[in-house]
């Protein structure tokens, strides 16, 4: 007997400014990954961390993957006083936004996994374990998970909480994810498994982007009808005709409730290069919101403190606190996707 899906059953991803019950990490680990940037990766990694756990009672849980015995003793230490919960699950990396399960909630209020396909980002990282994660993690919740065979990176999907949801057709829409799987099939799909009633379609992402065009690199939903998105602000920035053509496109969109949308558009950071002089996919808009705190990577730009503040104005309720995230692009992302949040069970609650 088929599973009913996640909408048949009002099942729907909640927003991410929804209360948490925790944020699930993975901890760096992989020096044969990282070499030399492990270190600074790992300082960006605790950083994170103690931003988003916070000194008051709304902070964060953290809940966070170590590989190994030895890799515990070392997360152990490093987050020492927080609130963190440590699983010895194996993981090829931490980009848990990716790999580890999106989390949903029912009519109910009872949280309930939701496991994709991952094919190491249409086959271009295929390290060992990372297609366990998402199974791996849902079996330590009482509930039975939600499993789709198609493949979904979370960093490839954006929700406000009131049906609607961002994605990019360069990801999305990619042979090397979904082959054979057209675009209107792939709004059934998103609305039965997110419980989402209109997607909205952006074209590319940034320059050298390891995901072919995330959507959390590009634009977010900070409140219902409203998001954010960047500007190019610098001579040179790699991304000026596709930031602009996504400041077209959200101030054409209609949500699910047929509001327009409120578009705010921040400075992009410009051209960050890699140690080799490549242009890195930097994003301000890679954030992470958690119950107490927004934390948003900067690149050593000239343009990270006005990025910030409007970032800030934002969220009101919450502190914004801006954190080096540059070895950790390095990697191929920052703070966004390393992180997943799980929701606070009971009804839509908000820090």
């Amino acid at each position: 007997v088929p599973t009913p899906s996640p909408r048949a059953l009002g099942v729907r991803q909640p927003a991410e400014w929804d209360s948490h019950a925790a944020c699930w990490l993975a901890w760096p680990s992989h020096r044969e990954l990282w070499g030399e940037a492990l270190e600074p990766v790992r300082d960006a990694f605790v950083a994170l961390c103690r931003t988003l756990s916070g000194d008051s009672r709304h902070g964060e849980r953290l809940e966070v993957l170590v590989p190994d015995e030895s890799n515990r003793l070392l997360a152990d230490a490093a987050l020492s006083g927080l609130p963190v919960g440590l699983h010895e699950i194996p993981f090829g990396d931490i980009w848990l936004r990716d790999t580890a399960p999106i989390f949903l909630r029912d009519a109910g209020g009872a949280v309930v996994p939701a496991c994709f396909g991952f094919n190491g980002w249409g086959g271009k990282y295929l390290l060992a374990d990372d297609d366990q994660v998402a199974r791996r993690i849902a079996e330590l919740f009482p509930s039975e998970p939600f499993r789709f065979p198609w493949v979904l990176e979370g960093g490839s999907v954006e929700v406000d909480g009131e049906g609607t949801c961002l994605t990019t057709m360069q990801c999305l829409l990619n042979p090397n994810r979904n082959p054979g799987i057209d675009r209107a099939t792939l709004d059934e799909l998103l609305g039965e498994a997110l419980g989402v009633d209109k997607v909205l379609w952006l074209g590319d992402g940034l320059k050298n982007d390891h995901t072919d065009g995330h959507i959390d690199t590009i634009a977010r939903f900070v409140a219902p009808g409203r998001v954010v998105c960047m500007q190019a602000d610098g001579g040179d920035d790699p991304n000026r005709d596709a930031l602009e053509a996504i400041i077209r496109d959200l101030s054409s969109f209609r949500d699910a409730s047929g509001r327009r949308l409120d578009v705010t558009v921040i400075p992009s950071p410009g051209r960050v290069l890699n140690a080799s002089g490549d242009v890195m996919p930097a994003s301000y808009v890679n954030f992470t919101i958690g119950n107490a705190a927004v934390v948003v990577p900067t690149y050593g730009s000239l343009f990270e403190d006005e990025a910030v503040e409007k970032i800030a104005a934002l969220f009101p309720d919450r502190r914004t606190v801006g954190v080096s995230a540059r070895k950790l692009l390095e990697g191929g992302g920052a703070f966004h996707c390393i992180s997943q949040q799980q929701p606070a069970a009971g009804g839509e609650m908000s820090a």
